[in-house]
């Protein structure tokens, strides 16, 4: 469903792996108080509903196990300071390769964040301005406006904001045996790229509308504007000089850091072919890191906001990488706010890995979390740990539901499959009853009522709705970003 997916980790829940305390590698020893407050987060993960006289708290290895996630790393920022790195898990289930603190995980989409310092840093240089039509800088391509655009350029902030009205959400990457698109194919949508192109689908400026593709259009402004390949740009500019030295947005990965790359799982457990996939649209979608690495960038954010770092851009360039520009939609990251605290923040997705990263605004504190596989709801669990025990202030507000209990009638009256926008939606009333999104996602849920019902891992009022006879003719969906409706088959 693709508000769900847009929104959420939606992952499935079908593998027979178990994690156990046998599956940790060897980890650095920290002062007994750091181990006390890791041996917290380990037994405090928790959604973002709660469910009334209900134990809500569970121990991150035991989710492991129901999640079948087989590999995990976690960061946690304390005081501008990484507090602590501890890893959990395999890298490889064939090998046995085990999970540690250097082992590389895709980013996914948080290089978007990585890719932004990058414009900024051009910008100042004073190489490019960002709030220029991007044609300008463009040399090898041209953006080919039409009627959509209204006669708005796109500019870098544009494409940094998702503001620009571009096409393409995000890409699928290639089999390491593949033949590789150029990023002009890849604007294209020419083979072998396996992209529609990236063209206007609005008038730029007027809404944030995630797009991969306009980030791409960014990739291909660097190595224009620079006359190097975007990898060596991002070394050199970014990555170097925070300190990210394990880190790379080379693809292929460089042979180097082959042992060191994670393998990636489907949400069933198999591996991805070729153990994971290689993208092309390296500012998308394209950097190996850990979060040792991330937790590095998060810190020179945090610590150049308060004029004490420079690593990559002064002060004022910074302010401007975190000042939203359309709802909550910065320049490579998006701004979160809790009451009167702000975080910065993204998430990404690959084929067979998930991650996510929080860094304050202000008070130094953040968490990155990285997983092998593509069943990532215990991300935002974690990170929810993270903040009670650490004690965020206004970070986690759970809502608190009370759940009745609804007659096996009823329920068999729910049971069955809904469509929406070619997605469908089951109803099963086996056991615990489940939403299962294309029989892959699986969302235990729960009644507030005799028609009404929530998942603890959805952002979404849900309720089964009757015609005036009394039978079901579907299932609304609403949050704050609209409302749905699946219609019962």
């Amino acid at each position: 469903m693709k508000l769900i997916l847009k929104t959420v980790a939606c992952f499935s829940i079908l593998v027979c792996f178990f994690a156990s305390k046998s599956s940790i590698a060897q980890q650095k020893k920290y002062t007994p108080a750091i181990e006390a407050r890791i041996k917290a987060v380990e037994d405090k993960l928790t959604g973002r509903v709660q469910i009334k006289d209900s134990n809500n708290y569970h121990n991150l290895q035991q989710r492991m196990k129901a999640e079948g996630v087989n590999g995990v790393s976690i960061a946690v920022i304390n005081n501008y300071q990484v507090e602590w790195v501890k890893a959990y898990g395999f890298a490889d289930v064939a090998s046995g390769k085990k999970v540690t603190n250097e082992t590389l995980f895709q980013a996914a989409s948080i290089s978007k964040s990585l890719n932004a310092l990058g414009l900024l840093k051009l910008a100042q240089l004073k190489k490019i301005d960002l709030d220029t039509d991007v044609n300008n800088y463009l040399h090898s391509w041209k953006f080919p406006y039409d009627s959509v655009s209204k006669g708005k350029k796109i500019t870098v902030t544009n494409l940094l904001s998702h503001t620009a009205g571009t096409s393409v959400h995000g890409f699928g990457g290639y089999e390491t045996t593949d033949t590789l698109p150029t990023i002009i194919q890849i604007l294209n949508g020419q083979k072998p790229a396996n992209n529609d192109p990236v063209r206007s689908q609005r008038e730029p400026g007027k809404a944030s509308v995630y797009s991969g593709g306009g980030t791409t259009i960014s990739q291909l402004l660097v190595t224009d504007v620079q006359s190097q390949p975007y990898e060596d740009f991002m070394w050199q500019y970014v990555l170097k000089p925070i300190g990210m030295m394990s880190s790379s947005f080379a693809q292929p990965a460089l042979k180097n850091k082959i042992a060191q790359l994670s393998t990636g799982y489907a949400g069933n457990g198999k591996s991805v072919k070729s153990n994971y996939h290689v993208y092309p649209e390296q500012a998308a979608a394209g950097l190996w890191t850990n979060p040792t690495d991330l937790a590095k960038f998060i810190i020179e954010i945090q610590r150049s906001l308060q004029g004490k770092s420079n690593k990559v851009l002064d002060t004022a360039f910074t302010r401007k990488y975190v000042t939203p520009v359309v709802a909550g939609a910065a320049l490579g990251n998006f701004i979160i706010q809790h009451k009167d605290t702000k975080y910065f923040n993204h998430g990404g997705a690959n084929e067979g890995f998930r991650c996510v990263y929080y860094g304050s605004i202000e008070g130094g504190n953040g968490v990155v979390v990285m997983l092998n596989s593509d069943n990532g709801r215990m991300m935002e669990e974690i990170a929810n740990s993270v903040s009670i025990v650490y004690q965020w202030k206004d970070f986690y507000n759970p809502i608190i539901k009370t759940t009745v209990a609804v007659p096996a009638e009823t329920l068999k009256l729910y049971e069955g499959k809904y469509e929406i926008g070619g997605d469908t939606v089951s109803v099963n009333i086996t056991g615990q009853p489940k939403l299962i999104i294309n029989n892959q996602e699986i969302y235990p849920i729960y009644f507030s009522s005799q028609d009404e019902f929530f998942s603890t891992d959805l952002p979404f009022n849900l309720k089964f709705e009757k015609d005036e006879a009394g039978k079901v003719k579907g299932i609304y969906f609403k949050n704050n970003g609209g409302e749905q409706r699946a219609r019962k088959l």
